[in-house]
């Protein structure tokens, strides 16, 4: 490709990744406290472009090039390979992956570590207490539920198929993207959500004391006891 060319294929790229961070899809990728990171990126991209293509402009009113000539005896063209750098920005643009769902939590191990060290504060105020799962998995294993005894508690993840084919509740936890993302699970009895595998649901319910080990890295799986549940759509977030 000519360098003219290939500083527009510079914009496109960058216009992509601005368009994925300014919106939420970006969140499909990685967390979201790396958006400000993506627009910046996305800027110096299509900066870059700009200067780019500002200097071929100057470079073509200079030289009386040829038509296969880039002003410096060498081709304007080059290997047509160079074209496939266009692919990630229109998968930026018009294909919008799923997120991470319930195959990952079947085939992935839980993500709880030890965390017996940690001194786990009391439940935010409200009724219900509204926790993540990975909070709540951290708790009910590690703190032995001294914190959530005598508390309503509000879950929300996906179903996905248990061990024991009762379905149970899990969302993917990021440390920087989806690549490295890794389920926490936790098992449900009680009025237990009759719904297909990665239904987003809200469970209100309470803690008891019951684990399970995780097939995959046999890690421990708290359960929760389902008082209430209704189904809700996928959030912008899908991450925790």
């Amino acid at each position: 490709m000519s360098r003219g060319t290939q500083a527009v294929v510079l914009a496109f790229l960058g216009g992509a990744i601005l368009r994925a961070s300014i919106t939420d899809l970006y969140l499909r990728y990685v967390k979201q406290g790396l958006r400000p990171f993506l627009i910046a990126a996305g800027t110096l991209l299509v900066i870059t472009a700009i200067v780019a293509l500002l200097q071929e402009l100057r470079q073509l009113n200079r030289t009386e090039a040829g038509p296969d000539d880039d002003g410096h005896g060498h081709g304007s063209s080059g290997p047509a390979v160079g074209w496939l750098l266009l692919l990630p920005a229109l998968a930026l643009l018009f294909v919008v992956p799923p997120a991470l769902g319930a195959d990952t939590a079947a085939r992935a191990g839980s993500a709880l570590t030890d965390n017996r060290d940690v001194a786990y504060p009391p439940l935010p105020p409200g009724d219900p207490a509204e926790l993540t799962l990975l909070d709540y998995g951290y708790r009910a294993v590690y703190d032995h539920g001294r914190t959530l005894q005598d508390r309503r508690i509000q879950l929300t993840g996906f179903l996905a198929p248990g061990p024991d084919r009762q379905p149970m509740l899990a969302r993917i936890v990021l440390s920087c993207c989806a690549a490295d993302g890794v389920p926490i699970k936790i098992g449900l009895r009680g009025q237990v959500p009759q719904a297909p595998a990665n239904t987003w649901v809200r469970a209100t319910g309470r803690w008891i004391p019951h684990t399970a080990k995780d097939p995959v890295n046999d890690a421990d799986v708290p359960y929760f006891q389902v008082e209430d549940w209704q189904h809700i759509p996928a959030p912008a977030e899908p991450y925790e």
